[in-house]
């Protein structure tokens, strides 16, 4: 185990530690995102169950079933100040998924083509642009089995909408 990295959410109520880099960040621009997140895309940092540790506080849930996988998703959020937190998926059991932003210093770990993927661009909102070198899926980066997809990886930063 490293370094312990904190976050929580807007008003402080709810807190969080995780104690080592993230296994992927995803930039997720599917409309259940775009939702959830009101911004055109979601930075999720995805954790290995083992390294995210709750604090303080306790998150309200929210269930929510995806209408691609069937799997409940399950968002925590403080009751408080309504902030987002993470989320856990019955798609990927022993995975919490945090949202980047949350993070008191959300540039601690490196974001590269190895490390973090764009999923579901069919969905994208005019005008967004992926960077060049990274993978890069029409929808999800694996079928409903668990196969992985063949993404797109494009030489200069590419428009996925217009």
């Amino acid at each position: 185990m490293g370094q312990t990295h904190a976050g929580g959410c807007l008003c402080g109520a709810l807190r969080y530690e995780v104690s080592e880099p993230p296994l992927r960040l995803t930039w997720c621009t599917c409309r259940f995102c775009q939702k959830m997140t009101g911004t055109p895309m979601n930075a999720l940092a995805g954790f290995s169950g083992g390294a995210f540790r709750l604090v303080s506080g306790s998150p309200r849930t929210y269930t929510h079933v995806s209408e691609g996988s069937g799997k409940e998703i399950h968002l925590k959020s403080c009751p408080t100040c309504a902030t987002t937190v993470f989320v856990e998926l019955e798609r990927f059991p022993g995975f919490t998924g945090v949202m980047a932003g949350t993070l008191d210093d959300p540039d601690w770990f490196d974001r590269t083509p190895e490390n973090a993927k764009y999923i579901f661009t069919d969905c994208a909102q005019k005008g967004t642009v992926v960077q060049a070198g990274f993978p890069v899926y029409r929808q999800h980066a694996t079928d409903l089995e668990g196969a992985p997809q063949d993404p797109a990886v494009y030489n200069h930063h590419h428009l996925v909408s217009s």
